[in-house]
């Protein structure tokens, strides 16, 4: 029976379907030496090259995993950088089928929470808009933000890319003196750098963002920057349930090893601190 070729590729572990798709378009996909293009279905014993080189269709299932990373400023959502920077797959570990695809994207400046799956499928429907899979972030804004202004968010702004608002505002208790304000918002769609754009409509100076929350999954407050966690069995299909796909059986985590006591932490923090060095190191050398 034949399957869409992004579907297949994504199933694959190559990414989601929407950079499959992206990829399709590019060229860089052929099926029997021909180029490719969307709406191609494929079947079970046809040569699929990508980039020139044959896939080799995994028979073998690989089990659903997804890693919890709280994302530092300054790291990029891509895979690779040709100015050297920092991105958010550096310090993932290896996997053995597959590759790991980030679940949305965080610009350079936003940090927080980042989940990655190595599930093409499970990725796209997270990442789909009628999905509308509900994200939270904490957002410091610059000076005091009137209620009219709050209500408008709340009813909707027309951005360039069309209508968007939060779904909630809540404000933060403000422990200091200073002409900074938080608040805890919510969406639910990904567009780009949506959160800072809605701000900005409003003539709003966003002053540093977080996102906290991603559908049912919430960033464990004591897990590092620069750190990752994976995801125990339960978490996993919570959010597959969101999307309507069956259960995972399997898991690859030792629930006695997930709690972060200290030595964990510990550990967690001096890798974290070990890699940025070396990437200092590596950037001075340039």
């Amino acid at each position: 029976m034949s399957e869409k070729l992004q579907k297949v590729l994504a199933n694959q572990g190559l990414g989601s379907r929407r950079e499959m798709e992206r990829w399709i378009e590019q060229g860089r996909v052929s099926v029997n030496g021909s180029l490719a293009t969307l709406g191609d279905r494929v079947e079970a014993d046809e040569q699929i090259r990508v980039d020139g080189h044959l896939l080799s269709r995994q028979t073998e299932k690989p089990i659903c995993r997804v890693l919890m990373y709280n994302k530092p400023e300054g790291e990029l959502c891509s895979r690779h950088d040709p100015e050297g920077r920092p991105t958010v797959f550096e310090r993932l570990p290896a996997i053995r089928l597959g590759r790991w695809i980030a679940v949305g994207r965080l610009d350079i400046n936003t940090s927080g929470l980042l989940l990655f799956t190595n599930d093409g499928e499970l990725a796209n429907r997270l990442m789909h808009p009628k999905c509308e899979i509900e994200r939270e972030y904490a957002v410091r804004v610059f000076g005091e933000v009137s209620k009219p202004t709050l209500t408008t968010l709340q009813k909707g702004v027309e951005l360039d890319d069309g209508v968007a608002r939060f779904t909630s505002i809540k404000p933060r208790p403000n422990d200091d003196e200073s002409m900074n304000q938080w608040y805890n918002v919510t969406l639910s769609e990904g567009r780009n750098r949506e959160v800072r754009r809605l701000w900005e409509s409003q003539n709003v100076q966003v002053s540093r963002l977080m996102r906290v929350r991603y559908g049912p999954v919430e960033l464990q407050k004591r897990l590092p920057i620069g750190a990752w966690v994976e995801l125990e069995l339960d978490d996993v299909n919570a959010l597959r349930k969101m999307v309507q796909l069956t259960d995972e059986t399997q898991s690859m985590v030792d629930v006695r090893q997930t709690k972060l006591d200290h030595a964990r932490l510990s550990r967690m923090r001096r890798s974290v601190k070990k890699h940025r060095a070396r990437k200092e190191g590596q950037t001075k050398r340039r």
